[in-house]
């Protein structure tokens, strides 16, 4: 294990693990600070998440909402960016335990942690493979993969029932992912798809969002929730509500249990249901007495800091707070606002108040020109008004404006022409990930399969890697 630290006795070190939205804010607020900043991130890049359901169905490259964190800071000259993963992190000695070509130990004098959170299948892991989620960059080709993959071996199976099996799409969650993908694989189906294949109808595709909750968008108000359900069914989507799955397969799903127990054909499965802090979460629980609840969240002060600790701060979907959600506003608003009391710590100011969330309201879009919108709680918006709001407040979330031009000229494209630029996948990718599934029902067959972790579902211990 070797040691790095580099000497930094003249200035302030802060230690940002995790470039999300939090960390990247953070990071930037102290531009101008007397402060030298180490940021790490297993991946090289600063994902905009809310998007990334389009690079799933070929609206987007990866490159245009996954910008390099070097790049984000190659000017700002108090910077460093590494890559890594962080599997441990001593409160008592300031230290945080980095894991790349080796071990290093990096010290901190304020340490500001926001690794988000990683997929749920509340106690069935062994789903995850069957079922894939979208946190990453490598979900969303993976799931773009199962997608165009299924009407591919669709077209060259001569079997309606296979082909039927094949062409039929669950997606297990009607919060705004599970929402947004099951639009726009409708869409794919019933628009862009439509007239390529020969053996099959890409427009008798079955696209159903089920959820366990009576409503879709459960956290919007009554009107938006029911007007995003009727858009829906308007694109092709089929929306059963009040629909628990009970079992995943590689044939299909259950849905119900007992007498009221149906199984559904559905060889694409995608999984939009539920969420788990990162592992980091529960290690700062642990090691400095703070609560951590069932879905792995670590409590925090009002500011943001760990009990005991004032120099660690824990931000975005890592944490609960009460009335704040697990989105990317928070998240922002917090980075912002830990490096806010850094700054007044170094300049000796007084601290600013307990972290305060501004709702500025949440949006979801439907289809092509449909969307919901709920902007501070009071104005509530439906259809291409809504459309119009999302598409400028995420491209003003952008990063760079070759990525801004370029995705305003995608979705003009999108909504225009029946044609999407990012439909590449390869033989290779989808007879591995066959094969892969076909091994684990094998297993489970036979009794030997144990529950999988995949990268970014890592088991639920101290000692994992953010």
């Amino acid at each position: 294990m070797s040691t790095d630290h580099p000497d930094l006795s003249h200035r302030h070190r802060v230690v940002v693990v995790g470039g999300g939205f939090g960390g990247v804010r953070a990071v930037k607020a102290l531009e101008h600070e007397p402060v030298e900043i180490t940021l790490i991130d297993k991946n090289n890049q600063h994902l905009f998440q809310p998007l990334l359901y389009q690079v799933a169905t070929g609206v987007l490259s990866s490159g245009q909402i996954a910008p390099a964190l070097r790049s984000m800071f190659r000017k700002q000259r108090n910077v460093r960016v590494l890559l890594g993963a962080v599997d441990h992190i001593d409160l008592e000695q300031r230290t945080v335990r980095m894991i790349a070509d080796e071990v290093k130990e990096i010290p901190y004098d304020t340490l500001i942690v926001g690794t988000g959170a990683t997929h749920s299948y509340f106690g069935h892991d062994e789903w995850s493979q069957i079922a894939p989620g979208m946190k990453s960059l490598d979900d969303a080709r993976r799931v773009r993969t199962r997608i165009l993959g299924a009407f591919e071996i669709a077209e060259q199976n001569d079997d309606p029932a296979e082909q039927a099996a094949w062409l039929t799409f669950a997606v297990v969650g009607a919060g705004p992912t599970g929402v947004e993908l099951a639009g726009q694989i409708a869409l794919l189906a019933n628009r862009v798809l439509k007239d390529d294949y020969r053996n099959i109808d890409p427009s008798t595709a079955r696209v159903l969002l089920l959820d366990a909750t009576p409503h879709v968008l459960g956290t919007y108000p009554p009107s938006l929730s029911q007007r995003a359900a009727d858009d829906l069914r308007h694109l092709g989507v089929e929306v059963e509500l009040s629909a628990p799955v009970t079992n995943i397969n590689l044939s299909g799903l259950t849905i119900g249990s007992g007498e009221q127990a149906r199984h559904v054909e559905a060889r694409t499965i995608l999984w939009a249901a539920g969420v788990k802090a990162s592992p980091l979460a529960a290690l700062l629980g642990h090691a400095s007495g703070a609560e951590v609840d069932r879905a792995g969240r670590v409590h925090v002060n009002p500011d943001l800091t760990l009990p005991g600790h004032p120099e660690v701060f824990a931000i975005g979907d890592m944490i609960t707070l009460p009335d704040v959600p697990g989105t990317a506003q928070p998240a922002i608003q917090e980075g912002k606002y830990a490096a806010k009391v850094v700054r007044s710590r170094l300049t000796g100011k007084p601290a600013p108040g307990p972290f305060h969330y501004v709702d500025l309201g949440s949006m979801a879009v439907i289809g092509r020109t449909r969307a919901v919108a709920d902007l501070f709680g009071k104005i509530r918006l439906g259809g291409f008004p809504a459309f119009l709001i999302w598409g400028v407040v995420h491209l003003a979330n952008l990063v760079g404006w070759g990525n801004r031009y370029e995705a305003v000229a995608r979705w003009g494209w999108t909504i225009l022409a029946r044609n999407r630029r990012e439909r590449e996948i390869s033989i290779v990718s989808l007879v591995s990930d066959e094969a892969a599934l076909r091994e684990l029902e094998e297993m489970r067959s036979t009794g030997t399969a144990t529950p999988l972790q995949t990268a970014d579902q890592p088991a639920e211990t101290a000692d994992q890697p953010s």
